[in-house]
């Protein structure tokens, strides 16, 4: 079996802290976002090959993460864009994938921006059960958000109806970007692109893939996370810490606050602040400020000012006086 890992987005909802490095590679907690991915798809030996499907303006900033890291498994396989109106579609794109890759097998698909509570070993021995196209479901609660996302109707874990991003959802339970598809079905890409489909999102796939033969879902009650908004974010961030903080070995916190769920990494200075449900990049430095639900990038330098929600991107100044 082979996986693929998209990473090709260019996440413009959490600019500028994603304008100049890819949302997958945010951190929670130590660990990058796309690492918690890596390090399941490494330990599952039913995976031979994990491509790292990503756009050629962020080509050397994956290069470089996979140079540094532990992993065997990921290889990079690049669309050319470098901007978001040159995006192929997320099914174009894996559709060229698999053809530029030769991937002729089973195949999991997940997105690199998911941080997500269960083990993909589970969904993928629930997928070798149903001996067909699998997807992993969601229930978000509310037919607000549910807009947002794929939904579904089930009878049992049999899918019987898929819309992409309704107007008006019939259901709160939402796939969440993760799937597999066997040989046979994968074989289908080709001829949906060919009918002239949409070749955006995988939902659209799936609800045409639904119609002609039977697709499952993989329903789970733990926690999931699309990083795709600031709120997303940080609504992880507390999920991974619980209530506590994590200050890097290597940040200095001085005369200061740190409350609740509050990320300061490696090089940070903070002095005499308060600061909660925030996360604070490298060699950023805060002084005098009380920051609520903030993302502050690195190399900033904030003094005397108070913040509430705010994204400040790399190496910006903000002083609250002369």
């Amino acid at each position: 079996m082979k996986a693929v890992v998209l990473a090709g987005g260019y996440a413009t909802r959490l600019w500028p802290i994603t304008k100049h490095r890819p949302k997958m590679f945010l951190p929670i907690g130590d660990r990058a976002v796309i690492d918690h991915v890596f390090d399941e798809l490494e330990a599952d030996d039913r995976i031979d090959a994990v491509y790292v499907s990503t756009n050629a303006r962020f080509e050397d900033n994956f290069r470089t993460h996979l140079a540094n890291a532990p992993y065997e498994k990921p290889q990079l396989s690049v669309e050319d864009t470098t901007a978001e109106d040159e995006k192929l579609g997320v099914v174009g794109a894996l559709a060229q994938l698999v053809d530029r890759e030769g991937i002729d097998d089973d195949l999991l698909v997940v997105a690199g921006d998911n941080v997500i509570s269960f083990s993909i070993a589970s969904f993928l021995d629930f997928s070798e059960r149903q001996a067909g196209p699998s997807l992993a479901a969601y229930d978000v609660g509310s037919l607000d958000r549910a807009k947002g996302y794929g939904v579904l109707e089930l009878d049992g874990t049999r899918v019987t109806d898929f819309q992409e991003k309704p107007a008006r959802p019939t259901s709160t339970m939402v796939s969440i970007g993760c799937y597999s598809f066997p040989q046979a079905s994968l074989a289908l890409l080709e001829e949906y692109l060919d009918g002239d489909n949409n070749p955006d999102e995988p939902g659209w796939f799936v609800a045409w893939l639904q119609a002609r033969e039977p697709v499952h879902a993989y329903c789970f009650d733990e926690a999931w996370f699309d990083i795709g908004t600031p709120s997303s974010y940080l609504d992880a961030i507390r999920w991974h810490l619980d209530g506590d903080h994590y200050i890097a070995e290597g940040a200095t916190v001085e005369a200061s606050s740190i409350g609740p769920n509050v990320h300061v990494m490696d090089g940070a200075i903070v002095r005499r602040s308060h600061v909660v449900d925030s996360v604070i990049f490298p060699d950023a430095v805060i002084v005098e400020c009380e920051l609520r639900e903030c993302i502050i990038d690195e190399e900033t330098e904030i003094q005397g000012i108070d913040l509430n929600g705010a994204l400040i991107g790399a190496h910006t100044q903000i002083t609250n006086g002369p």
